[in-house]
């Protein structure tokens, strides 16, 4: 009997139909009207089949006996939680802005004993006596993603800080040769604008990855600048000739990037990392070879540059900063 009314009430598929512009097949479905279906008197009134053929009214087998259904009950972490779903589609994808435009709205609401509904966007509620409202579901695994990955992203740093410091015996020349990596930025984040794409988690990563090809690029030019300087160069020549000298190996470096991250563009999962390697070598490229010369140049004059060469047995190189290193007698 529970069978023939659920072919009675529920869509039942008969057969499939090939549509050429339906990229599935669509199914066939037969369906009692909505009129016919949507009150106990007109479910009453259906006739089903008995063991002997006859056919009887639905309410000769039937007793209609109106109840409240139980509802389940959830909890999570041992306390009672009523969840609330939604998905978000359109233009805007991404529930972080679904979730700050609704945040603004709720806060708006009062609750019965006139405060504003507590909002959680990291940690669960720690009390049961008052409402309180846990963002989760997807923006949580978003949230976790990027906290990760910044962790992530600030021990790479450290590292990278502390591997220039053992190379080159200094602690303000590493901060030098990081600036490029916030100018990254310059060009990650009008990437995305211009490809009308988001900063997801993948754009992060690529984000990550510049850090040690733009560090590289200022260890070029500054060894270079060094490397000047042991020869008797002044400083200012020295300064100008490294960004002339090591711009096209900076250039292809950063065209190698860019042309290896093309392929990956257009696709859904690894466009943001595409965007992030190409547009962020690109103009942090184009001011690497402007802004590190010049702060090495500024850094310089400010500390009275001291230059030697570690495995040289010559003695100290004299810099005035107006006329550069000179060599003494």
């Amino acid at each position: 009997m529970f069978a023939a009314l659920q072919h009675i009430v529920e869509i039942f598929a008969l057969r499939l139909v090939h549509i050429p512009e339906s990229a599935e097949p669509v199914p066939i479905s037969v369906r009692l009207p909505l009129a016919d279906r949507s009150s106990v008197e007109s479910l009453s009134d259906l006739y089903l089949y008995s063991q002997s053929g006859a056919l009887i009214p639905l309410s000769d087998v039937v007793k209609v006996d109106e109840t409240i259904q139980d509802k389940s009950r959830h909890r999570r972490n041992l306390k009672s939680v009523v969840y609330v779903t939604a998905d978000v589609a359109g233009e805007l994808e991404s529930p972080v802005y679904a979730i700050l435009d609704m945040k603004k709205r709720i806060s708006e609401i009062p609750l019965p004993d006139g405060t504003a509904l507590q909002q959680k966007f990291r940690a669960q509620p720690a009390l049961q006596e008052q409402y309180a409202l846990k963002w989760d579901g997807e923006w949580h695994i978003t949230y976790e993603v990027f906290r990760d990955l910044g962790i992530s992203f600030a021990v790479v740093l450290v590292i990278i800080y502390l591997l220039i410091v053992g190379m080159f015996q200094n602690f303000a020349i590493p901060i030098l040769m990081m600036i490029p990596i916030p100018l990254t930025l310059v060009g990650i984040i009008p990437g995305h604008l211009l490809f009308g794409a988001f900063f997801t988690a993948t754009s992060m990563i690529g984000l990550i990855a510049l850090a040690g090809i733009m560090v590289r690029n200022s260890v070029l030019l500054i060894d270079f600048i060094q490397a000047r300087l042991r020869e008797g160069l002044i400083l200012k020549e020295a300064v100008i000739e490294a960004g002339a000298v090591r711009l096209l190996p900076i250039a292809l470096t950063a065209g190698t990037v860019i042309t290896g991250s093309f392929v990956m563009v257009f696709d859904p999962i690894f466009q943001g990392l595409a965007i992030s390697l190409m547009m962020g070598a690109l103009m942090s490229t184009i001011f690497t070879v402007i802004v590190i010369p010049l702060a090495y140049y500024l850094y310089a004059i400010s500390t009275e540059f001291r230059s030697v060469a570690p495995d040289s047995q010559t003695p100290p190189l004299a810099c005035d900063p107006a006329e550069g290193p000179q060599r003494p007698e």
